[in-house]
Order: structure tokens, then sequence, then C-alpha cells
């Protein structure tokens, strides 16, 4: 088994393809905004935070939410938003995090009484990266070629589910305009709502919203009944990725590939799970997951894997070895490594890959593909040519890096 040392992990290039905004603030800058925006916490101490709502582990998924009514609360404010994006793009550029893709749902955000429509809060999130990227862009080191340059995608997330109270000042009103209809009618209008401006506010303000997410809960609300969200975005030349197989079985990850068209798919845990397989038409589970598994790695479609978040929010995972990450990779399945939520799950990238490399046989070359992954699986702000090269330049980095830790058998 490779044995990889945290500084060569901390070095090397890398990304993350599946990051939370509203999972992912420095703890003093949420004290901070919620002491300025008058929102009640039950601390406002860092240790009380870590003791009461951000901790080291959780009990059960709810206990785990608990702490986003804080964090979102603070960001229905332009202001607070585009600093929090700014110190984002910051804390990843320290660990050599030279790409990042930063989800959230608009809509969570939006309070059309104080100012914060899609746009402002989609301009706001833009101007805090934008000022990260230029800052790091502009340094010596990255402008003579001795670093790669940084860059980032916004994705644009659609919920589940939502009800006309405690979720927004948005959501809220939506359900009142909306008081006559079912509630999937009210949740799949909300999503296409929320396609149609990401496409809008891309085209015409040129902020770089590269994809659209559909998160929240999964059981019940599987990728198919938004099917028609996803064909929209499909049409507009917009890209895609399904949280799927998080809480819910196998099918929910093909129904994500074959009518949302998802190039990537979020956790995708349950891929190999038999026993969480519930459609009855289903009768042969062990071919159909076998079916699937060889799918999936055949079309090369990405896995964003959240090994930290997926053992604090899943009972069933008793251990990192018991994790199916480790069928991810003996099936050589498109993997990238992710954070999920940095604050939430107290973790970042170099953290995340360094999980992995104790944990599972790692060859270097197989280290190397999965972080080439994250560089070529992404939906990089450009065209195709110009992100080729990109990737390119940054794995000849990663060369560069394992070179100089002495790990050069690749």
């Amino acid at each position: 088994m490779t044995k990889y040392t945290e500084a060569f992990i901390k070095e090397m290039p890398k990304s993350d393809l599946h990051l939370h905004l509203d999972g992912s603030l420095r703890i003093p800058t949420l004290i901070e905004m919620a002491k300025k925006n008058n929102i009640k916490m039950p601390s406002y101490t860092e240790e009380g935070l870590r003791e009461l709502v951000f901790k080291s582990s959780y009990a059960n998924l709810g206990e785990y939410l608990h702490g986003f009514q804080y964090t979102c609360a603070v960001l229905r404010d332009l202001e607070n938003i585009e600093r929090v994006c700014y110190e984002l793009a910051i804390d990843n550029q320290k660990e050599n995090v030279n790409y990042i893709e930063v989800r959230f749902a608009p809509q969570l955000m939006m309070d059309a009484d104080a100012g914060l429509t899609m746009e402002s809060v989609m301009k706001a999130a833009y101007k805090g990266f934008e000022a990260a990227k230029k800052e790091y862009n502009n340094h010596s080191d990255v402008v003579n070629g001795l670093r790669p340059e940084f860059n980032y995608g916004i994705i644009s997330c659609a919920m589940r589910k939502f009800g006309p109270k405690g979720y927004s000042p948005y959501y809220t009103n939506f359900y009142k305009m909306m008081e006559f209809s079912k509630e999937m009618e009210v949740l799949k209008e909300g999503a296409l709502q929320m396609v149609k401006a990401a496409v809008k506010i891309r085209d015409e303000k040129a902020i770089p919203i590269v994809s659209i997410d559909l998160a929240g809960q999964e059981d019940g609300y599987p990728p198919g009944k938004f099917k028609d969200v996803y064909a929209y975005a499909h049409k507009n030349f917009m890209h895609k990725t399904v949280h799927a197989g998080e809480a819910y079985g196998a099918e929910s990850i093909f129904q994500a590939i074959t009518e949302c068209y998802a190039d990537r798919i979020g956790h995708g845990y349950y891929l190999f799970n038999e026993e969480k397989i519930t459609d009855p038409t289903i009768t042969d589970k062990k071919k159909y997951i076998s079916d699937l598994i060889s799918f999936v790695a055949d079309k090369r479609t990405t896995i964003e894997v959240c090994l930290t978040s997926n053992l604090q929010t899943n009972p069933e995972i008793k251990s990192i070895k018991e994790h199916n990450f480790k069928h991810m990779l003996a099936n050589r399945m498109s993997l990238t490594i992710c954070t999920d939520n940095r604050l939430v799950s107290d973790t970042n990238v170099s953290r995340e890959f360094q999980l992995a490399v104790d944990n599972f046989d790692i060859s270097l070359k197989h280290l190397k593909d999965i972080v080439a992954y994250g560089f070529k699986k992404s939906f990089y702000p450009g065209q195709y040519i110009e992100k080729r090269n990109w990737a390119k330049n940054v794995m000849k980095h990663f060369d560069k890096v394992a070179e100089k830790h002495g790990m050069t058998e690749l």
C-alpha cells in the first residue's frame, strides 16, 4: 500500500467539485455576520458552536443539517454572500485547490422585499469569487508558471422539497402564488424557474453558472420527477449534476443519468446496495447492480465522493473501511474527492484525500487519475480546448510535485 505524506497531499494540485456554500463558512465569519444581522444562534463563540452545532460527528442526518438554518440566514445579505465566497476561495487556495465548483440554492437566499433577486445573489457570489481569483492569479509564481492558475464555477441548485413556511421568503411567496397546485407541481415549477433564470443570467451577464444540481430530500423525490427541468438545462448547453444514491437506491442514479442527462453524480453511495432497490419491476437486483456499475463506469459518469460527510450522515457506515469507495475503486470508476461541507463536516480537500489514501490501496497512478478527473470532468467555464490545455498544465504540475516528494513510480 503506497504511503503518502501530508506534505505531498497538501502541495499537489486539487479540485473540489462538490462544495456547498452554505455548509462551508468560516465560524468567526458566521458569528460576526449573525451579530450584525441580529440572527439568534445557540452560541456566539467558536467553542460553543463546535460543541452544540458544528460537531466532528453527528447522531443522524437531522443533527447534521441543523446548522444550515444559521448559515442560510446570514447568507440572505448580498455583502455577506460576497464575503463568504471570497473567503471560501481563499481557504481553498491556501491548500493548493486550483479549481472549485461551489453550489448553492439561490432560492433559499432570495427575498424580494430585501432586494435579493436571483440575479443580485449570483452577482454577489461572482464578485467574491472573482476578487479571490484575480488576487491569486496575479501572484508572481502563478504569472511565471510555477503554480497553476485558480478558477471556479457556480452550480445553481434546485431543491427537491420545500414548503410554505420555514424555508425562505421566496419559497413562502412562491407557495402562495401556486396555492391551487399540488405539491409536486409546485416543486417542479420552482426548479424550472431556477434553471431558466440560471441560463438567462449565464448568457446575459457572463456569470460562470456552469451547472445545475438537484439537492434536498431524495427519498420520495427521485430525479425522474424533475426530468423536464433537466431537459430545459440540457437544451440550453448547461451541464448537469444530481444528488443521487445518497439516501435512495441505485435506480435513483439510473434515473439521474438516463432521464436527467447527468454528467456527474453527487455521492452515488448506494450504487452497490441491492437492499436499497425499491422498484418492484427490478426482479434480479444483483444483475441490475452489476449492469448499472458497468454502465456508469463505461460512460465515465463521474461520482463526486464525500467520505467524511457520508460517515457523518449515514449510520450504516460503521468505519471508513466499510465505505463503498472501495467498490468504486475496484470498478475503476471515474471519481473525484470532494468535501461536501467544509464547516459542517469539519474538513478540507487535503483531509479528504488523506482519508482516502490512508485507508484504501491507491497506487500513485490511480491517485493521479482521480486528481485528473477533478479537472477533466469539471464544468470548466470556458471552451473545451481551453479546458483541455488547462487540465494538462495542472497535471504537469502534479508530476513536478510528485517528483519533489519522491513519488515517481507511476
